[in-house]
């Protein structure tokens, strides 16, 4: 399904996933914050995300679904997971995914 060249790492299919209750659709074997890349693919580009845990802007705080425990994590290297809900995120975040509908 994917590319070569492409951003993100290969893929077969697409999973479920919660943002702040949103339920939207990201591409397996993909860390988090490439996976809100590919919903809102400029917003994030332009984010001041380094990509490399040092900045700290991709910070979120997620569950692996009802009844579990919430972890905060570096979305950058935070791998998603079918049935992943992010419960929180940073400003620089949600300014970068305002215009998902």
């Amino acid at each position: 399904m994917t590319a070569p060249g492409t951003l993100l790492r290969p893929f077969e299919r697409l999973i479920s996933i919660s943002i702040g209750g949103r339920s939207v659709q990201v591409p397996e074997n993909n860390n988090l914050l490439r996976c809100l890349q590919y919903l809102a693919p400029e917003p994030v580009s332009y984010g001041r995300f380094c990509w490399n845990e040092d900045c700290q802007y991709c910070r979120v705080v997620y569950d692996l679904g009802e009844g579990t425990k919430a972890r905060a994590a570096i979305a950058c290297k935070l791998m998603v997971q079918e049935g992943m809900r992010i419960l929180d995120m940073t400003a620089e975040m949600r300014y970068c995914l305002r215009t998902l509908k």
